[in-house]
């Protein structure tokens, strides 16, 4: 009979009431079934796989397998078979040996530095790891560059504005983009830039280069330390840059103390390895390459979605991506043998981050490769931070109860930001 009445409840569904079809149900001793709209997943278990279990072999005993039969069969033993040489290499079924057996393994771990990296300390731990005093703010010298009348840009202004509009509105297809293109942003600035190598034929000697690799290798008391992966972009000159302090400068450096973050420490969030080289240090080019010195180093931040870093870590990716790049072009100048003395003419590299609306400046000046010891001389950094291009770039106006909070279009524009940048470019130019 329950059946029964369940057909006459469905096919008088589309008359009744859901209310009434549930009293009807309950009268006739029929359950209503609830429909849950659960996800296939489990929330808060996860699915661990049992460790693989070991093959006892007994000697004198062998193992009683289902090889013979060509098909599994219960209560049997699974068959280990002898790996198959193929007599030819093909890459697609390379089996790496054990790293015990690798050349390159090493019992004392070496920690590594990457273009992922995100330090907890920030700055703080960039500056241990390098041995470097921080002074803020970029050198008047250094900014005085762009002041100059000979250094403007006809429509200056007008022409970096336009280069914002075109990372931020013209580039994009969205309907509404949430943030601007620094990479569009950047390299519309750089092209702006060049356009002063009509009057200054210098300029033309530098080359821009994209996904290159850098690996640089020291040590800090007992530790090793690389710094090795691909930053950004590198814009590389024939020339190098000049040192901004001078030589009283650089030794008055060794009265610094490098500031420690105890209890922290100074290897955390850092990759630990037990394969490399230690003595490996190399710029990503060959030597006979025409422009062999590293002059700015440009961090996009933002293009790799699955890493992205706060300004802190930001700032130590470039003072660790540019100490890198200074210390391996002085290891091949003059390849260091015992304890390597201060440097005759420090090597310079400038940094540029930017995530698309705000800066970051750096300028730092490698004085020495002593870097074990926390005494004597100490490399130079200057730092200038959070510097922002524009305060706001919408494609709408954000309304809040029929009020215009922030208009639309590029608001905000910093010109001095541009100067700054346009600074750096220019430094080091014959």
């Amino acid at each position: 009979m329950i059946p029964e009445a369940t057909q006459r409840l469905r096919s008088a569904a589309p008359l009744l009431s859901k209310a009434t079809l549930l009293n009807d149900a309950r009268l006739f001793g029929v359950q209503p079934r609830r429909h849950l709209n659960v996800s296939s997943r489990r929330a808060g278990k996860i699915n661990h796989r049992p460790p693989p279990r070991d093959r006892v072999e007994i000697p004198g005993l062998e193992a009683v397998t289902y090889a013979d039969r060509m098909h599994y069969v219960p209560g049997l033993s699974k068959p280990v078979f002898p790996r198959w040489e193929m007599g030819h290499k093909d890459p697609r079924f390379y089996r790496s040996p054990p790293h015990r057996d690798m050349a390159l393994h090493r019992d004392e771990p070496c920690y590594v530095f990457h273009q992922r990296s995100s330090i907890l300390e920030g700055v703080r731990q960039a500056l241990w790891l390098t041995k470097t005093k921080l002074t803020p703010g970029l050198p008047p010298q250094l900014l005085a560059l762009a002041e100059s009348s000979a250094n403007q840009i006809a429509d200056q202004d007008e022409r970096v504005q336009n280069a914002i509009n075109h990372a931020c509105f013209w580039e994009t297809t969205e309907a509404e983009p949430k943030e601007c293109n620094s990479s569009t942003l950047v390299h519309n600035l750089l092209q702006l830039c060049s356009s002063l190598q009509a009057g200054r034929p210098e300029l033309g000697r530098r080359m821009l280069a994209e996904k290159y690799s850098v690996t640089a290798s020291w040590s800090r008391g007992e530790d090793l330390f690389q710094v090795r992966g691909q930053n950004g972009l590198l814009l590389s000159s024939a020339w190098p840059l000049p040192p901004l302090a001078d030589k009283q400068e650089v030794e008055e450096t060794a009265n610094h103390e490098l500031e420690t973050f105890y209890p922290v420490a100074p290897t955390i969030d850092l990759q630990t390895t037990h394969l490399y080289n230690p003595s490996e240090n190399t710029t990503g080019f060959r030597s006979d390459y025409p422009y062999p010195h590293a002059h700015t180093l440009y961090f996009l931040d933002g293009v790799d979605r699955r890493c992205r870093l706060r300004p802190p870590q930001l700032r130590a990716k470039m003072i660790m991506f540019c100490f890198a790049n200074a210390l391996a072009r002085a290891r091949g100048l003059a390849p260091p043998e015992g304890p390597a003395p201060p440097l005759e003419r420090p090597v310079c590299v400038q940094a540029v981050g930017t995530d698309g609306q705000t800066f970051q400046f750096v300028f730092f000046q490698l004085n020495t490769t002593e870097l074990t010891n926390h005494s004597g001389v100490k490399n130079q950094v200057w730092l200038e931070e959070d510097v922002p291009l524009y305060d706001s770039a919408r494609l709408r106006p954000l309304m809040r109860r029929k009020e215009v909070m922030v208009p639309a279009g590029l608001i905000g524009y910093r010109p001095e930001t541009f100067r700054k940048f346009l600074s750096l470019y220019l430094h080091g130019a014959q």
